[in-house]
């Protein structure tokens, strides 16, 4: 029995060292586990860092670039704006003589023998004529006894008289403004006191 005990003490202590060194490779290599978790934390933390700054520069970027786009759309809606503009004012001033021989073949008829129909039909064409050229900004700057003002009038002739100080007398040709900008002064007589 003797034996036994001993070889069951043998096999104890042989369990027991075979359980030590277990215990003691499982500690060694939660150790290396441990130690390989904290370097993979230590790059993980570093790897998100660059990524976190490398999105932030694409979204300083991507801002950048939208407000880069808003503002080209915005300078070529102005430019496109500024453009119809100008060929409007180029338009509207080309078409001003029109204007004046239709006022001078209505005065011109009105003052002949001419049968009223064809009168009412060219006022009737005129009328349709300035209806459209007022739809797109054109209007005539009021001058007949109105104070004369260098900005809307050009004087071209004055009248001595006893009442009146700079107020227009008559007009020779009619100024127009397109919108809020004048094309083309009138031509006036101005009354200035003695």
């Amino acid at each position: 029995m003797e034996k036994e005990t001993k070889v069951n003490e043998k096999l104890n202590n042989s369990k027991q060292n075979i359980v030590d060194e277990e215990v003691k490779d499982l500690e060694e290599e939660l150790t290396q586990k441990e130690t390989l978790a904290e370097d993979f934390g230590d790059n993980i933390k570093e790897l998100i860092k660059n990524y976190e700054q490398k999105l932030e520069e694409s979204l300083d970027k991507f801002l950048r670039l939208q407000a880069d786009f808003e503002n080209y759309r915005k300078r070529i809606v102005k430019e496109k704006e500024d453009f119809r503009l100008f060929c409007l004012e180029d338009m509207m001033f080309q078409l001003l003589p029109v204007i004046d021989n239709f006022d001078r073949a209505i005065s011109s008829f009105k003052a002949g023998d001419l049968d009223k129909k064809y009168i009412e039909g060219l006022e009737m064409v005129y009328n349709i004529f300035l209806d459209i050229l007022n739809k797109n900004g054109l209007t005539e700057i009021d001058a007949v006894n109105c104070e004369f003002d260098p900005n809307y009038h050009h004087a071209v002739m004055q009248e001595e008289t006893e009442k009146d100080d700079n107020v227009i007398k008559e007009v020779f040709q009619k100024g127009y403004m397109l919108n809020s900008k004048v094309i083309r002064p009138c031509m006036v007589k101005v009354a200035v006191k003695n």
